[in-house]
């Protein structure tokens, strides 16, 4: 193993961990509020390993209680989704030298921080390989599928998340995500726009549906306004010295 792959390893890691010590509160509250609305600890643990999509598996265990068609809690499920479309879109040019199977397993394991480190990595001129990839994903996932068995068996006894102050964790690291690419030109109006257009859709449509449909506001903002020089650049463009 190379010096280079062991700092890549270490990296992952590192970022990884702060993202799962941050989605902690909503892993054990998804393994408690499945509990609730009747699953079993094995089922809730089957959920997380198999949609492993946070906010969405909390949208789709309250429509099991509600027995809703299956098709409005897939349809639901999609609505909340939809922006990792985008996402895998936007970081495409970042893993195109990786196999088909590659990009498979490193994009099941694609989450809103996932995608922002990877973005980060890019902008610094960082290749982003495989290894890092997984490497961040199994560091965030395994604890997530760690803690909904916690939260399935022990989260009846820690009540409101809001109570004692958690449930800010992840809201304050997904702003911090945010702030972090604010160097990026036309990123205040594309940010402005995605924030209206999802209050709006809040409002006017209802959740879930205000996530994507915020998203897509912020997306064609950017598509409207001018490009930065820098951003004209190939795609594909690789930094110096790391061809």
């Amino acid at each position: 193993m190379t010096p280079d792959t062991k700092e890549e390893i270490r990296d992952a890691f590192r970022r990884g961990i702060a993202v799962a010590i941050a989605a902690s509160p909503f892993a054990v509250l998804f393994g408690a509020v499945s509990i609730d609305n009747g699953l079993t600890v094995a089922e809730a643990t089957l959920m997380s390993a198999t949609l492993y999509a946070g906010a969405s598996q909390l949208v789709g265990v309250e429509l099991f209680n509600h027995h809703v068609a299956p098709w409005l809690v897939v349809l639901s499920i999609f609505a909340v989704n939809f922006r990792h479309v985008l996402y895998s879109a936007a970081i495409a040019p970042h893993i195109r030298h990786l196999t088909f199977w590659q990009k498979a397993t490193s994009l099941f394991l694609l989450t809103d921080p996932q995608f922002a480190e990877t973005e980060r990595r890019a902008d610094a001129g960082l290749r982003v390989s495989y290894i890092w990839l997984m490497v961040l994903g199994f560091s965030v996932y395994v604890p997530w599928l760690c803690l909904t068995v916690v939260g399935g068996l022990l989260g009846n006894l820690i009540g409101d998340p809001r109570a004692i102050g958690i449930d800010v964790l992840l809201p304050v690291y997904f702003m911090g995500l945010v702030m972090g690419f604010r160097s990026r030109a036309n990123w205040l109006p594309v940010v402005l726009a995605s924030g209206v257009g999802s209050v709006l859709a809040m409002h006017f449509v209802g959740s879930p549906w205000h996530v994507s449909l915020g998203a897509l506001a912020g997306v064609a903002v950017a598509a409207l306004l001018p490009l930065d020089k820098e951003d004209e650049a190939p795609v594909g463009t690789v930094a110096e010295g790391e061809a």
